[in-house]
């Protein structure tokens, strides 16, 4: 998820790593057990005044399936949950629009599951899960294309 938003004007950084959990400063060996109860995130730190928080929403939802409360794709298991975390009352109500927006569309036969949460305590992933997309391009690629990630957002957002 890093990789759709750090090549934007207005994105000064996004974190790979792990929220919404119980266990303090957990591990990526903790962490997808799925017994920790975190969701593996990014967190996004953005200038809205270059990037507004409602593009991020947008983009966002372009790289799930909003359907799969399983999981993404071929990552199963409670830490590859979709969900937004918001900071203020106004991402809230955004995030909630932008859902309810989705789920009128049309573009999907079923519920949207992704939940809208309280931020919580985020604990950055491992210096290895940092741009992985740029630190293993090869790895990247291959898990992109066996996930079934593009062809999934291909159907559905074209």
């Amino acid at each position: 998820m890093v990789k759709p938003f750090d090549q934007w004007d207005g994105i000064e950084k996004v974190i790979s790593g792990y929220t919404g959990g119980h266990v303090e400063n957990p591990t990526y060996e903790q962490v997808k057990t799925g017994t920790t109860g975190h969701y593996e995130a990014v967190q996004i730190e953005f200038d809205p005044t270059v990037f507004p928080y409602e593009k991020l929403l947008e983009i966002y939802w372009q790289q799930i399936d909003p359907t799969d409360d399983g999981g993404q794709f071929h990552d199963r298991g409670s830490q590859y949950r979709t969900a937004i975390f918001y900071h203020s009352n106004e991402q809230k109500t955004l995030a909630e629009q932008s859902k309810l927006a989705l789920a009128k569309s049309g573009k999907f036969n079923k519920p949207i599951v992704t939940k809208i949460l309280p931020a919580a305590p985020f604990y950055p992933a491992e210096e290895y899960h940092q741009n992985f997309y740029q630190k293993n391009p090869e790895a990247y690629k291959k898990d992109r294309e066996i996930s079934g990630r593009d062809e999934f957002l291909r159907k559905h957002w074209k």
